[in-house]
């Protein structure tokens, strides 16, 4: 049920509730004093009603109103005066609802009606329901305020971590721009070189090939500047400036095994195939992905043995990081962001991505990522 049915169903209890104990009324002023305050009461009791169901007419009139008709009229209006008190303290008027039973049991106490609160039972039955009607409302307004500001919390930390989510895929998309940026400068500076090494011999070339050379190198010229444009501002302030033939950022996975092991991490490393047969965002993506399987480990596994399985050969790039039940370290302290971004990194290349328990305490990070066809359709191993 939404939140909207719910609040209607409760106006309709309400609604019903109130012309319940309208038509209590009626019936005990009928039954008092040979029914001579039928009518008077009935009409008292409906204004009282129609009170309560007015919003507007709740704060202040609906209390006053039914406060005065109860020292008055005495026992056929008790109900309503309960539902009256119960919705003070309900919305946090303790006093108000205090106020409005002593004044209305106070004043009924000096009358001398047939229909007064004080005629024919106890002074403690007279006072039971007011107090309840109190007692109760204080306490489900406080627990219904306690659930509003835990809803409200909730809400606040799902939005938060949504938000937190989506700054670790932009920021692991800047990431992979910024790597892109490095690569295909790397290669066009190449392209560039090679044809301007080209051009300097074209008096030795037929026009026609020395013409393409030139508009090579001015179109690798031009991509190369337009690529800078683009996509430089990715790189950050600590990049620095790298000249007009950049190196890729390209790093062996091996290199990352070999830092970790000097650090004191236990590894084992199985690579299949050469990267070279992987194309450039699965290496790319495969460092990442042992990076961060690695730095968990440190965090969660602090002297763990780390499992890392990699096979580069068509038709897809498979890596598989596994490590043993190991002592959490308290020294650090993570996003835990980092898989979100891998995960969005693996999506983009049209893999999957999965990170769990692999029994025994254990923990396992594997991806699988498809190589490219010729007719652009991602392959599947069999």
């Amino acid at each position: 049920m939404s939140k909207s049915e719910g609040r209607r169903w409760a106006a309709y209890g309400r609604v019903g509730l109130v012309a319940l104990c309208v038509l209590a009324a009626a019936l005990n002023a009928a039954s008092l004093s040979d029914g001579r305050y039928l009518i008077p009461v009935t009409v008292v009791a409906l204004l009282c009603g129609a009170a309560l169901l007015v919003p507007r007419l709740r704060w202040p009139v609906a209390p006053l109103l039914i406060t005065a008709a109860t020292a008055w009229w005495g026992s056929p209006l008790l109900p309503l005066l309960v539902i009256t008190l119960f919705d003070l303290a309900v919305n946090r008027r303790a006093r108000a609802a205090v106020g409005c039973a002593v004044a209305a049991l106070g004043a009924n106490l000096l009358s001398y009606r047939a229909t007064s609160l004080w005629t024919g039972q106890s002074y403690a039955s007279t006072l039971l329901l007011p107090l309840l009607a109190v007692v109760v409302g204080l306490w489900l307004g406080s627990r219904r305020r306690l659930l509003e500001v835990l809803a409200a919390d909730v809400e606040h930390l799902r939005i938060e971590s949504t938000l937190r989510e989506e700054a670790a895929r932009a920021a692991e998309r800047s990431r992979i721009s910024a790597e892109m940026h490095d690569v295909l400068a790397h290669r066009l500076s190449l392209i560039a070189l090679h044809t301007g090494v080209l051009a300097t011999r074209s008096d030795t070339l037929p026009a026609p090939v020395a013409e393409r050379l030139r508009l090579l190198r001015t179109t690798s010229v031009e991509a190369l500047a337009d690529l800078r444009d683009v996509l430089g501002a990715l790189r950050g302030p600590d990049a620095g400036e790298r000249g007009s033939a950049l190196t890729p950022v390209m790093r062996d996975v091996q290199e990352l095994v070999d830092e970790a092991r000097s650090a004191g991490q236990r590894i084992e490393l199985t690579a299949e195939g050469p990267a070279e047969q992987a194309p450039t965002t699965h290496r790319l993506a495969v460092y990442r992905i042992v990076q961060e399987a690695l730095t968990n480990a440190r965090k969660h596994a602090d002297g763990a043995e780390v499992t890392v399985r990699i096979d580069y050969r068509p038709p897809a790039t498979l890596v598989e990081v596994t490590n043993s039940p190991g002592a959490p370290r308290t020294d650090t302290v993570g996003s835990g962001y980092g898989l979100v971004g891998l995960r969005e990194r693996v999506t983009a290349l049209g893999g999957h991505l999965t990170a769990g328990p692999a029994g025994a305490g254990a923990w396992r990070l594997a991806a699988r990522i498809p190589h490219p066809t010729g007719d652009g359709k991602n392959g599947t191993r069999t």
